[in-house]
């Protein structure tokens, strides 16, 4: 117990630090399906949702001991033609996404429980963090964002090369230009400051520079393995904790390294190993910090026998409460 009081923030015992976890209270978690594949490039993420379903997202937090529903795959909502000079992919579907996921993680939070929207591209972002940090400023809280990706998603409008609109949530949640006009204004756009990146290693030029000039925490592979996750998560959950904020994570399956996650189409070698993503997660749930979870670009065609959607789900765990000391012995 000394030892791992001392390794998590020096703050106080690890047997009251989930004292302000709604999951210590509530034990309620609510699986949102996000079928959202209009900001990749790949068609594949729609089945998503149900692959992390098939490999049993919701018997192991119910195992687990938490009160665990299913509310199915949310509708995409109105597609409303609009005029694109930026010629990026499906805008007007994508816009369409992002007003009805904002609404539904808003009334989500608004019900008291843990939402973990499964899916889907992350352009459902977009959406699931425009309506989380609504609910967070209602609540009087600073919304805070662990961002776990091997890209910043820090592209405007106007500098995406590629034109998928999954790399833009960053930028649209935190108030960028180019999305007026279009996307919904954010209701509470998210501080620059209060957003942590780990795993980044894949950036291009016109989100190097914003990234640089406003000052976001970026953690890179190159920083990672230079001083490891722990010191950079730890700081990040510390002033998460001094300010009584709303921590949402957006779990990209290429954080991790391609190897042991296949599954997505935008695969960048050099990613987060399993027990540093593993690690990385059991801190959070020891913080008690954690209020809402993405879980973006598992393409189930690129699986290999469910190998990713399978450790995706297992990752989902880790946030939730299990530990090295509980898993049994599985070949992944």
């Amino acid at each position: 117990m000394l030892v791992r009081q001392e390794y998590f923030f020096n703050m106080r015992p690890t047997d009251t630090l989930n004292t302000k976890d709604p999951l210590m209270t509530t034990r309620a978690l609510k699986i949102i399906g996000a079928p959202v594949e209009t900001g990749a490039g790949r068609r594949g993420c729609q089945m998503g949702p149900d692959a992390l379903r098939t490999a049993g997202l919701q018997p192991m937090l119910e195992g687990m001991g938490y009160t665990v529903e299913d509310a199915g795959n949310i509708a995409q909502g109105e597609v409303v033609p609009l005029d694109d000079p930026f010629e990026v992919r499906n805008l007007a579907e994508t816009v369409a996404w992002t007003k009805a996921l904002e609404a539904v993680a808003f009334d989500a939070l608004e019900e008291g429980v843990f939402p973990i929207f499964a899916g889907g591209d992350h352009s459902l972002s977009l959406g699931t963090m425009a309506g989380a940090s609504r609910y967070a400023a209602l609540k009087g809280q600073p919304f805070f964002l662990l961002w776990l990706d091997a890209h910043p998603d820090f592209h405007r409008l106007n500098t995406t090369d590629s034109g998928n609109l999954h790399g833009t949530p960053v930028a649209y949640v935190t108030g960028q230009e180019s999305f007026e006009g279009f996307f919904p204004p954010p209701a509470n756009p998210v501080q620059l400051e209060n957003i942590c990146m780990m795993g980044i290693r894949s950036v291009d030029g016109a989100e190097h520079r914003s990234l640089i000039d406003q000052g976001v925490e970026v953690n890179d592979m190159r920083r990672l393995d230079e001083v490891g996750v722990v010191q950079p998560l730890q700081q990040f959950l510390k002033r998460v904790a001094d300010e009584n904020g709303f921590l949402h994570i957006s779990l990209d399956v290429d954080f991790l390294e391609p190897s042991i996650a296949p599954a997505v189409g935008t695969t960048v070698p050099g990613g987060a190993t399993f027990r540093e993503a593993h690690l990385i997660l059991e801190i959070v749930h020891e913080s008690g910090l954690a209020r809402s979870l993405d879980i973006v670009e598992l393409n189930p065609f690129l699986d290999h026998g469910g190998m990713t959607a399978t450790l995706m789900v297992d990752l989902c765990a880790s946030l939730m409460g299990k530990t090295v000391m509980d898993r049994p012995t599985r070949s992944f």
